[in-house]
């Protein structure tokens, strides 16, 4: 029996959308609003979102005028997604090791979406397709946690209690990876899952970013696009051409 992926599994659960349900939406427009701006993306770009989950910043990016195709791995998350369809913004089922088909303006990979697999070679694949996506002038924005920051500030547990369950959440960095294992019980049934993010510094990001023959040109340490600061900044975003 072939293993499933941990984000296969998880992603498409209800559970995962109850957990995160309170994610702050006005950090992420801020962010589409920031870049898009620093970037000065004229609005007949056009932008892939990937993975999208159930398409907020795709939706935002759209009604800053921009056209949008959002693809991410989990069917129920695109179905989702796909109320929200219009003329410009589009969602679609896709695994980021999947080469793409058509080339676009830009194509952002945001809030921690990389660093999910075993091997460095399918991270560098991931990377080669988003390089192959571009057009002659397109750039590649990628928003990752700063594993530093997060090193330094591990909360190794906590409890989450969202619509009624109590998720127990426990957090380690083992093996090159940071690790999050949430266990939880509704309608009498246990269940557990571990997220995994490979613990990849600036260092790591720049071997990839070479290898998948791509140039950072910028780094930021938060949605307010301010400078990277290795021990201070909660996010590590790269922009890449």
């Amino acid at each position: 029996m072939e293993k499933t992926d941990w984000f296969t599994s998880w992603f498409n659960t209800p559970y995962y959308h109850i957990l995160y349900k309170h994610r702050n939406e006005q950090d992420a427009q801020l962010f589409m609003q920031n870049i898009t701006q620093f970037l000065k993306l004229p609005k007949e770009s056009h932008i892939v979102d990937l993975p999208c989950g159930k398409g907020r910043h795709s939706v935002y990016l759209n009604s800053l005028g921009y056209q949008v195709t959002g693809g991410d791995l989990s069917e129920n998350s695109i179905a989702f997604a796909k109320q929200f369809e219009n003329d410009r913004l589009k969602f679609k089922v896709k695994d980021m090791r999947q080469s793409f088909t058509h080339q676009y303006d830009a194509v952002f990979n945001l809030f921690t979406s990389f660093g999910y697999f075993d091997s460095d070679a399918d991270e560098i694949l991931v990377l080669q397709n988003m390089k192959n996506g571009l057009s002659k002038h397109g750039v590649l924005v990628l928003d990752f946690l700063n594993v530093v920051y997060v090193k330094d500030h591990l909360v190794q547990k906590e409890i989450k209690t969202v619509d009624g369950i109590d998720f127990h959440i426990e957090r380690e960095i083992k093996d090159g990876f940071i690790l999050k294992h949430i266990s939880f019980s509704d309608k009498g049934v246990d269940h557990s899952y571990t997220e995994q993010v490979k613990y990849l510094d600036l260092a790591k990001f720049q071997e990839y970013f070479a290898a998948a023959g791509l140039e950072i040109q910028h780094v930021f340490g938060d949605y307010q696009l301010s400078e990277y600061n290795e021990q201070m900044s909660d996010r590590l975003i790269l922009v890449a051409q």
